[in-house]
């Protein structure tokens, strides 16, 4: 019998970040921009393109015979955009505590403006 997770939202999001600081410490950044404004230029690039490669995932194409789902190409996909999201987070200098603390703010706004109508 395994042992219950028992780990919060908040330490899997610490483990997240600190394997994101991990892997950008040794990966080469020789073409990676100098500047705040310009690495979150970039890593938004790299988002907008991993987020086409998830929607090459899906038959999104109504013109073409559809093609079976590749679920686990997707999550791939995902977690790559997950990667560039953390790393603008760790730019932006926004510790894992206030990510998430954001999160559940705007996420509140979002149930609010369902909840009227918007």
């Amino acid at each position: 019998m395994s042992a219950k997770n028992t780990s919060s939202p908040q330490d899997k999001l610490d483990e997240i970040f600190k394997m994101q600081r991990d892997f950008a410490s040794m990966a080469s950044l020789d073409r990676y921009p100098d500047g705040a404004e310009e690495r979150i230029s970039a890593l938004c690039t790299a988002i907008i393109h991993e987020t086409t490669e998830l929607q090459r995932t899906t038959s999104w194409k109504w013109w073409k015979t559809p093609t079976a789902f590749d679920r686990g190409q997707a999550v791939e996909e995902l977690v790559d955009i997950c990667h560039f999201v953390i790393q603008a987070a760790i730019e932006l200098d926004l510790s894992p505590e206030e990510l998430l603390r954001e999160y559940k703010r705007k996420n509140a706004i979002n149930r609010k403006r369902q909840e009227t109508g918007y």
